[in-house]
């Protein structure tokens, strides 16, 4: 026998049967399995390194929280901290994994509230609990905790996150954040004041001539009743003196007395009238320009709209034709006030954009819409440009050159607007011009 080993008689006769395309085939299907393993390698790779940059996006969040986090499993014991956790208990990382988590609290009672309050509301999770933990330093620090379940793909709780953050930083974030927040309202004050008194500036004008007819009235009247006051106490001294009749109607004649005292009850009546007048026009410029209240009390909303547009068009260079069709009385609740400040920011708007017409033009109409008024002012203006309209109502969006607006005035009055429960709109007309429409709630009767 030989020592060699042979093949097998069937399978040596198997090998030697294969032809030339039958390999050339084996090859090929090695050549798609090395490519099939290669493509599983680089996706695997692919997969390791999303694996490895979400881990690290994960450590990078933990490390950069500052409240402080810890996850345990159902058995209590401390499985993961972030960095802002060693900080606040002075112990190293590998000192705090494994230990149980109600050895984190202060003292026995604290430990006691906390196992009393995971084993009733471990299932739903804890919010805003505030708890004793212990320092670093040893002492008892009050944190505000917040505990959420955790549970695995299957549905199963398998341990609780907790987070936290010192009382004392929470009440000093709320300080802080309620400081912010006066000076937010201050400063939301000192713009609604500013806007109104630039709005009051411009009216100026128009008060000015407005008072001056009834001021130069009663002056005038003042004058005159001084002189009949000098003619009567003259022919009032020679009654008192005894003069004789005669000399007596010499000097009523002379003195004009009979004509004085007719004159006297329509000069008295003027100058009421003429003070009067004017007292109307100094309350309503102080209920202008009065600081913000919370007024609700029924007006005319009529009687705003006109003596808004009384007032901007008599101070107006430009002398805007304002047409109105308006019924008698629409009653509103609200501040009257408020609202003419919105109606002589709408008229203002109207003036300034139709300067460049030869025949400037506002025409302003009301209706009744259910329980609603609905006011529109129409110019003959260029109208509201698309790239504009969007940001109409914005604070400080103004087109208008530095110096000339503040860009608050529409803002402001789309505020006021909603709080009396209306709404303010714009639009451009087919025709040509801008359309605001006021919409205001009616007076319940």
């Amino acid at each position: 026998m030989s020592g060699k080993h042979s093949s097998p008689p069937i399978l040596a006769e198997g090998l030697q049967s294969l032809g030339e395309d039958a390999w050339i085939e084996v090859i090929q299907k090695m050549d798609e399995v090395y490519n099939d393993l290669l493509q599983y390698e680089v996706a695997l790779e692919e997969k390791n390194a999303a694996l490895e940059e979400s881990q690290q996006f994960v450590f990078s969040v933990l490390a950069s929280m500052s409240d402080i986090l810890v996850v345990c499993g159902r058995d209590g014991r401390i499985e993961t901290v972030n960095h802002a956790l060693v900080a606040f208990a002075g112990k190293p990382e590998s000192a705090l994994i494994g230990t149980p988590l109600f050895d984190l609290f202060a003292d026995a009672a604290a430990r006691a509230s906390a196992e009393q309050l995971f084993a009733s509301h471990g299932l739903k999770g804890l919010a805003d609990c505030e708890l004793a933990l212990r320092g670093g330093d040893g002492g008892a620090v009050p944190v505000s905790l917040n505990c959420t379940p955790r549970f695995s793909h299957q549905g199963v709780q398998v341990g609780m996150v907790i987070t936290g953050r010192p009382v004392g930083e929470l009440r000093r974030a709320y300080q802080a954040l309620r400081e912010a927040h006066e000076d937010l309202k201050r400063t939301q004050q000192q713009l609604l004041h500013s806007e109104k008194m630039a709005s009051l500036g411009r009216l100026v004008a128009g008060v000015a001539h407005e008072l001056n007819n009834p001021i130069s009235f009663v002056l005038g009247n003042a004058h005159a009743l001084h002189r009949y006051a000098q003619r009567l106490e003259t022919y009032l001294a020679a009654i008192h003196a005894g003069k004789p009749k005669a000399v007596l109607a010499e000097m009523r004649r002379d003195l004009r007395i009979d004509r004085l005292l007719e004159d006297l009850p329509p000069l008295i009546e003027g100058t009421v009238e003429g003070a009067e007048r004017t007292r109307d026009i100094v309350d309503s410029l102080k209920r202008f320009s009065a600081v913000d209240r919370n007024e609700s009390q029924p007006f005319n909303l009529i009687q705003v709209i006109e003596q808004a547009v009384h007032w901007v068009t008599r101070a107006a260079t430009d002398k805007l034709k304002v047409e109105m069709r308006l019924p008698e009385g629409i009653g509103v609740l609200g501040s009257a006030g408020q609202m003419q400040q919105v109606v002589m920011n709408l008229v203002q708007n109207a003036c300034d954009a139709t300067t460049d017409e030869a025949q400037p033009r506002l025409e302003i109409s009301a209706r009744q819409i259910g329980d609603h008024v609905e006011v529109a002012f129409r110019d003959n203006g260029p109208g509201i440009p698309p790239e504009n309209q969007p940001h109409l109502f914005e604070p400080f969006f103004t087109t208008k050159p530095v110096g000339k607006g503040t860009g608050l005035g529409l803002a402001i009055s789309y505020g006021i607007v909603e709080r009396h429960g209306g709404s303010l709109a714009a639009s451009n007309l087919p025709q040509g011009g801008a359309e605001f429409i006021l919409s205001l709630p009616l007076v319940r009767k």
